[in-house]
């Protein structure tokens, strides 16, 4: 008797590991960097190797994805804007920080599917906003937030969360779109992004050399494809509140981590912003059960 995915474990099994590995991503993201290899080329370089590894698959379901080449556009635009800033700011910044700020999300999830999707503002999901709000401005450093206001890459790390909540709201409402066409707009979006504002001289063109670019790739086609796929595999298998929930273990895995790796440094206004915004985050998933609604990333949602 065939079981079906739905009916098993499997997507729990697969959703966690994946959420786990993008939690842990700022690891070879920061090494990498560290090498010699820009953020903008390593992006460059290994979103659009995954995508070019998937886009053949892509193409041989064109029929399927017929008349919709606005929507892919919106997710390569969105979900690749969202993937380029998310790993900028992961490899210039504070890696807690980054990851506080990006997990927003309930806020814009709360602010895109009442204005698009006409989902209420029940008192649960305004609690998780105000949290989410309140955590974020702790981070940020408190009463001091107004001393020193936050710096470029606070703001894309934002921006990140809220072109992830947007592309959310695109594959949500292009669920019969093949996973394979989704991923792949939105990997070599995320490419072209990269390559344009290379050319615009934002940032240097790196030459890595041979071992540098092996790396670079195997962390594309390896860590970022193969996360990406199963994560999209996962959510499409899982009720979105459930899997909103197991995708919050990105932000355990990165807070944990960087911590036993000494690189996060805490205080108790830091601390507090942080399990406000766990909280909320866990809060807007369980809000999604009477809706329907979901979160995710990269794809996933991401």
């Amino acid at each position: 008797m065939r079981v079906h995915p739905e009916h098993s474990a499997a997507p729990t099994i697969v959703l966690v590991i994946s959420s786990l590995a993008w939690g842990l991503a700022w690891l070879p993201l920061k090494w990498l960097e560290a090498q010699g290899i820009g953020g903008l080329t390593l992006t460059q370089v290994a979103a659009g190797s995954a995508g070019l590894a998937i886009l053949p698959a892509a193409i041989a379901r064109r029929e399927a994805v017929r008349g919709h080449a606005g929507t892919l556009l919106g997710i390569a635009v969105l979900g690749g804007y969202a993937n380029l800033s998310f790993v900028l700011s992961l490899v210039y910044g504070d890696v807690v920080r980054v990851m506080v700020l990006f997990y927003l999300l309930p806020v814009w999830g709360a602010m895109g599917g009442r204005l698009f999707l006409g989902e209420p503002l029940h008192r649960l999901r305004l609690a998780a906003v105000g949290m989410a709000v309140l955590g974020a401005v702790l981070i940020l450093g408190g009463p001091a937030i107004l001393a020193r206001p936050p710096g470029w890459i606070d703001a894309i790390a934002v921006s990140s969360g809220l072109a992830f909540a947007a592309n959310n709201l695109v594959f949500r409402a292009s669920s019969d779109l093949p996973l394979v066409s989704k991923s792949a707009a939105m990997l070599l979006g995320c490419a072209t992004m990269a390559g344009l504002a290379l050319a615009a001289g934002v940032q240097s063109w790196s030459t890595p050399g041979p071992a540098v670019t092996g790396y670079t790739l195997a962390y594309g086609l390896g860590w970022l494809l193969v996360t990406t796929l199963a994560t999209q595999w996962g959510v499409t298998h899982l009720e979105a509140a459930r899997a909103s929930v197991i995708i919050i273990l990105e932000l355990v895995a990165a807070v944990v981590s960087a911590t036993l790796l000494g690189v996060e440094t805490w205080t108790a206004i830091k601390l507090a912003g942080t399990v406000l915004i766990l909280a909320a985050a866990v809060m807007e998933a369980v809000s999604g059960v009477s809706e329907g609604g979901g979160v995710g990333k990269v794809g996933e949602s991401g």
